[in-house]
């Protein structure tokens, strides 16, 4: 008996989500991100009023200063969803698991020069508790912002942070062989030391910081634009001068994370700028503000760490993040 199987087409009467359709302006195909972005934030009937802000609404536009038309415009360009994101965390975390058992099992952190350890442990162990503060500031913006395309990056980066606190405090553990002492020391270090105060006020105003999108700009865009080159660039340079290249290999996590870090937040930024010029003007007082109080911050730190080249180093990342800022219209 012959049987013959016979196959059809279905055309399907849409491509994508209403909501997406309305948003991208057709009804053509649309990415997985876009499907599980637009749309999403919740905007009526809410179950009650927020008891610490009674004339306001659980998500609420007017809880930054900031104006947007559609806030779906702040579309990250990772095109980071929950599965993407958690997909590209997960190579990057295999990837830094290879490097941390290969400097334990060679043991590239056993020679390094007296003057060298006690920098490191000066100037990085004691930014795990900069990256806590990174993560409640974090949270706090997909809290109260508005918006899901830039609040579920919020969120996303708030987790990221806490790997990169956990990442350094391995790195303490390691420098102690498995002893907790050189984390003890950078707690004292980050309570106590004249130098890191500055620091340390700094991350407590920004947990005060009302306006998350000025917190955005403040913790994202100023802070990390300028500490990290600092710590993952140039103080890396330097121990890589020294033949220390075991440092690199544990914090390549943090300078990767941070090549796409600065994409994101220049795209937030220069969209946002383009809104309005009443945005415009509200962002460059923020990075102005930010800047002057990040830069005073970071000074004696610097100065610690690189010494006689402290100042240069310092205008360097200063000269880097004007540039940047510069490329998004500020």
């Amino acid at each position: 008996m012959q049987v013959d199987i016979k196959s059809i087409n279905i055309k399907p009467q849409r491509n994508t989500f209403d909501q997406v359709a309305r948003f991208t302006g057709n009804d053509k195909t649309a990415s997985r991100y876009l499907e599980a972005t637009i749309g999403i934030q919740s905007e009526v009937n809410f179950h009650y009023q927020p008891l610490w802000s009674k004339n306001r609404a659980i998500f609420d536009k007017r809880n930054t200063a900031i104006v947007m038309d559609d806030w779906y415009r702040l579309l990250d360009p990772r095109q980071y969803y929950y599965g993407a994101w958690t997909i590209a965390r997960s190579k990057q975390q295999d990837g830094a698991e290879r490097n941390f058992s290969f400097v334990e099992k060679r043991d590239l952190l056993e020679n390094i020069p007296a003057d060298l350890l006690r920098k490191i442990d000066f100037l990085l162990l004691p930014l795990r508790h900069v990256e806590y503060g990174a993560n409640l500031n974090n949270t706090y913006m997909s809290a109260y912002g508005y918006g899901v395309s830039i609040t579920q990056a919020t969120m996303m980066c708030a987790m990221d942070r806490l790997g990169i606190a956990q990442y350094i405090t391995r790195i303490g553990l390691m420098l102690d062989n498995g002893d907790t002492a050189a984390l003890k020391k950078a707690k004292t270090v980050w309570h106590d030391d004249p130098a890191w105060q500055g620091m340390r006020e700094l991350v407590e105003n920004m947990l005060v910081t009302k306006d998350w999108f000025e917190l955005f700009v403040a913790q994202n865009v100023v802070l990390d634009g300028l500490l990290y080159p600092l710590v993952y660039q140039s103080f890396g340079a330097l121990l890589n001068a020294r033949g220390q290249t075991g440092f690199a290999m544990l914090t390549e996590f943090m300078s990767e994370w941070f090549e796409e870090h600065v994409r994101w937040t220049s795209q937030v930024m220069k969209i946002a700028i383009s809104e309005s010029a009443q945005n415009k003007t509200l962002l460059h007082d923020w990075v102005q503000k930010w800047q002057e109080r990040v830069a005073e911050a970071l000074q004696p730190l610097v100065r610690a760490t690189f010494d006689d080249r402290a100042q240069d180093e310092l205008d360097a990342s200063i000269n880097q993040f004007a540039a940047r800022m510069g490329k998004i219209g500020l």
